[in-house]
C-alpha cells in the first residue's frame, strides 16, 4: 500500500489517472528542461507511469505533493532509484507557478524523512542537472553536500549531492517517520 504523507501546508499522494493531465504542460514546456524534458503526452504518460509502476518494483516511489488549501498538484517529490542511476536518490519537482514559497524544501524534508524513519535508507543522494541553480540551493538548504559528478544515461553528466545522514538530519530537521 502506497502511504499518504502529510506536511503542514502539503499532500504527498499516489500518482492518479488525472495526474498526467496536471504535468503534461509542464513537461512539454521548455522548463522541464532539468528533469529530462521536454517531452510529448506520450511520454510523459510514461513517464507518471514509470512512477507509479515503482512503487511494485521497489516497495517506494515518488509521490505527486499535492496543496493541501486547493488539492491542486503542484510537482513531483520522492525515493526512487532508476535503473541506472549510481544509489538511491531523493527527487524533486516543482512546477514553475508554485516556486518560491518553500513547497519543495517543505516536501523534500518529509521525503528525506520517510525514505530514511519508514524505508531505512541511510543515504541518499540527488542528481541534478548541470546549471540547475534551485535545485542546487534546495540541496545545499537540506544540508547536502556536492561530491562531483558522474554520467548517467542518458542524461550525461549529473551533479551529486549527498544528504545528511539519518542522525544529522534528525538533529537539524527533526524526528523521523
Amino acid at each position: 500500500m502506497i502511504p499518504r504523507l502529510e506536511t503542514e501546508r502539503l499532500f504527498l499522494r499516489p500518482f492518479a489517472p488525472g495526474d498526467v493531465e496536471s504535468f503534461a504542460d509542464f513537461y512539454a514546456s521548455e522548463a522541464s528542461r532539468f528533469v529530462g524534458g521536454p517531452e510529448d503526452r506520450v511520454s510523459t504518460w510514461k513517464r507518471v507511469a514509470g512512477y507509479a509502476g515503482c512503487w511494485m518494483l521497489r516497495g517506494y516511489g515518488k509521490f505527486v505533493v499535492e496543496d493541501k488549501s486547493t488539492g491542486r498538484p503542484i510537482g513531483i517529490v520522492g525515493p526512487t532509484y532508476p535503473e541506472g542511476w549510481p544509489e538511491p536518490e531523493i527527487g524533486w519537482t516543482i512546477l514553475p507557478e508554485f516556486q518560491g514559497r518553500g513547497y519543495a524544501r517543505e516536501a523534500a524534508v518529509r521525503a528525506i524523512d520517510f525514505a530514511y524513519g519508514e524505508l531505512g535508507w541511510t543515504t541518499a543522494i540527488s542528481a541534478i542537472f548541470p546549471g540547475n541553480q534551485q535545485s542546487f540551493r534546495l540541496a545545499e538548504r537540506l544540508g547536502a553536500r556536492h561530491e562531483g559528478s558522474t554520467e548517467i544515461r542518458p542524461y550525461g553528466d549529473l551533479e551529486i549531492y549527498r544528504h545528511l545522514p539519518p542522525r544529522e538530519f534528525r538533529s537539524r530537521f527533526g524526528g523521523l517517520s
